[in-house]
């Protein structure tokens, strides 16, 4: 197994943790629950929601990068 492949199972990896959290986050209307100020209730919800941010940019740049790196034949 050569760098190349390494790369590729990393990149690979990191493209499908980025849709399972894309999926996993909540949709941005709060609905009916936005209109008195529930949806700022729960503190610690917001929390998670930052993190799951945070770790899904992190991913997304990082699938990003590896494309860029495998697709102009940096490794070989």
């Amino acid at each position: 197994m050569n760098v190349y492949q390494i790369v590729q199972i990393v990149w690979a990896i990191c493209g499908l943790f980025t849709i399972v959290l894309i999926l996993l986050h909540s949709p941005k209307g709060d609905g009916l629950g936005g209109i008195g100020g529930q949806s700022q209730m729960f503190t610690s919800t917001k929390s998670a929601e930052n993190a799951l941010n945070r770790i899904t940019w992190g991913l997304g740049i990082g699938f990003i990068t590896l494309t860029v790196i495998l697709s102009a034949g940096w490794v070989s």
